[in-house]
């Protein structure tokens, strides 16, 4: 099936009562925009034992993915469609996390943010909070490790130029994803984004979950924001109990992989 939310896009898989299917090499067939389908992110949705059901996530250059936010809303929308349900508990690498419809909406909740770091990663004890980088930008951990720059002009940001320079720099062992804020007001954000092992998106749930965080780090925002990404808007709000995230999913269409694509993996 193909997904998206708020234009970021994905392919999901449900192997539910099945085997694990993804191999990298299948996704990195299936990212392909040319001769695969393309993705932001690839999803495969597992029976589980523990919640309703387990997600796992791939980069579209075949590498594991630790958590993918806004396709975990577009899968907790299509299994709550199957089923009738109106909440969802999912399990991931990031452990469960709660989904629930909020009117023609997803709203998710990712969980605690990570601002020690050791837990971002980082590759040394420092204060996550201002980085030895050019422009001072902000360590979160959302499951997956993100760096937030806050620049004027958000639009005028060179995200081609420097997110993938930080996304392998050093100081992230694991590399990261590079997020790029412009402050509206304490309740707005215009976000863009340089997402680790796929490039520039037109949203990152994850990455917006950080950029909230990042920013009401600074003093910069309160705990809850509506946020402008390329792709469209998301909301956030930091409560007790994690990072909730709520915005539009989208089903694009459903189909059947041929044998002939699958025999040239």
């Amino acid at each position: 099936m193909k997904w998206h939310g708020a234009g970021n896009d994905f392919v999901i898989l449900d192997s539910r009562g099945k085997d694990a299917v993804v191999t990298r090499a299948l996704a990195v067939a299936l990212g392909d925009r040319n001769r695969g389908i393309g993705f932001d992110q690839l999803a495969e949705i597992r029976s589980s034992d523990t919640a309703d059901i387990d997600l796992d996530f791939w980069n579209a250059d075949g590498s594991r993915a630790g958590a993918c936010g806004n396709a975990t809303r577009c899968v907790a929308r299509y299994i709550m469609d199957l089923t009738g349900q109106s909440r969802l508990t999912i399990r991931t690498a990031r452990g469960v996390l709660h989904a629930r419809i909020d009117g023609d909406q997803v709203s998710l909740n990712m969980g605690h943010p990570q601002t020690a770091w050791d837990e971002v990663p980082l590759s040394r004890d420092i204060d996550t909070a201002h980085l030895p980088l050019d422009g001072d930008p902000v360590a979160v951990g959302m499951g997956n490790p993100h760096c937030v720059f806050f620049v004027e002009d958000a639009d005028a940001a060179d995200v081609a130029g420097i997110g993938p320079r930080i996304e392998h720099d050093p100081l992230f062992p694991d590399a990261t994803n590079v997020e790029f804020a412009e402050i509206r007001a304490r309740d707005e954000i215009r976000m863009r984004v340089w997402e680790r092992g796929t490039g520039i998106t037109l949203a990152c749930g994850s990455g917006a979950c950080a950029t909230a965080v990042a920013a009401h780090r600074r003093g910069l925002t309160d705990k809850c924001v509506r946020m402008e990404l390329d792709g469209g808007w998301l909301t956030l709000d930091w409560r007790e109990d994690g990072v909730w995230m709520t915005g539009p999913t989208a089903f694009v269409f459903k189909g059947q992989l041929t044998p002939a694509f699958l025999k040239g993996l």
